[in-house]
């Protein structure tokens, strides 16, 4: 059976998954978890580098809304529990990047993989703010495909919101199952649309999605 390992570019050099000195780093789904903030300076609690942070230092160092202009989330950290400490995606966001964030096949796939956002680990409901409130296109979660080249400068990717193939991300660019082993690339991003300025606490689950053979 095909496995999956996500990965995340840990470096500042955007170059793919086996480059030597890029520090590619392998997500325990079980474990692992992703947190998106402001960011604080280094070693001040919510840095890369940093132990796991309290909610105390994930309030304080919170996205800031705006009532007149859309927020993008600026820092994108992988929660490491192996290691207790955060990992910056340092790529990642609304960035002119290709080497972001890999999705490495073992073998061949009967579908395409695909991207998909969910309000729980269930994957039965994406009705919260950041996934849209109920209308997918609205959601705040974006991404990309960039298996060809970079994304492009403030890009706009497919709004992940559910299923249903507008808003999945079809990570093979549409040309469906993978024949071979390989590994597929992306980058994401959040943004918060101008005017919401409710506080809130978003847990997705991001999920990839496909069937063997």
């Amino acid at each position: 059976m095909t496995s999956l390992t996500l990965l995340i570019n840990h470096s500042t050099t955007d170059s793919p998954v086996g480059t030597g000195g890029v520090d590619w780093i392998s997500v325990d789904p079980n474990n692992d978890s992703f947190i998106f903030s402001t960011g604080s300076a280094s070693g001040q609690g919510v840095s890369d580098g940093d132990t796991l942070p309290n909610e105390t230092l994930l309030n304080r160092y919170a996205v800031q809304l705006s009532a007149s202009a859309p927020v993008v989330v600026p820092k994108y950290f992988l929660a490491q529990a192996s290691s207790s400490l955060l990992k910056e995606c340092k790529l990642a966001g609304n960035q002119n990047k290709q080497y972001v964030f890999a999705a490495q096949f073992s073998g061949p796939t009967a579908t395409e993989p695909m991207l998909e956002a969910w309000d729980n680990m269930n994957m039965s409901s994406a009705l919260i703010d950041a996934l849209g409130a109920g209308t997918p296109n609205s959601s705040w979660y974006q991404a990309i495909t960039t298996n060809s080249g970079v994304p492009g400068a403030n890009w706009v990717g497919v709004k992940l919101a559910g299923a249903g193939i507008a808003n999945v991300l079809l990570m093979n660019d549409g040309a469906g199952a993978l024949t071979a082993a390989g590994v597929l690339y992306f980058n994401f991003k959040i943004v918060i649309p101008a005017g919401y300025l409710t506080p809130n606490l978003a847990t997705p689950t991001l999920a990839i999605v496909y069937t063997t053979n």
